[in-house]
């Protein structure tokens, strides 16, 4: 089991959206999850610990849902 943070960027008009979709794939795996105030562009930042067994296809499965955004990740613990 592996304690992953997700770094999301998006447009702010597409964050409930995009948002919803998430959570239905890592429903009751969330540890914490932090939103951001957009910038000055409209680009909104949401921060999510989650805890994963299968990085990559998580990984996978998300950047298909996020498309007009960027994915970043890193892992901050391994148990």
């Amino acid at each position: 089991m592996k304690i992953v943070e997700l770094d999301i960027k998006l447009p702010y008009n597409e964050r409930g959206k995009v948002l919803s979709k998430i959570c239905e794939k890592v429903r009751g795996k969330i540890k914490d999850i932090r939103f951001l105030p957009p910038t000055l562009l409209g680009i909104s930042e949401i921060r999510m610990e989650i805890e994963e067994e299968n990085i990559s296809k998580l990984l996978e499965d998300l950047r298909k849902i996020v498309k007009e955004g960027n994915l970043s990740f890193k892992v901050l613990a391994e148990a």
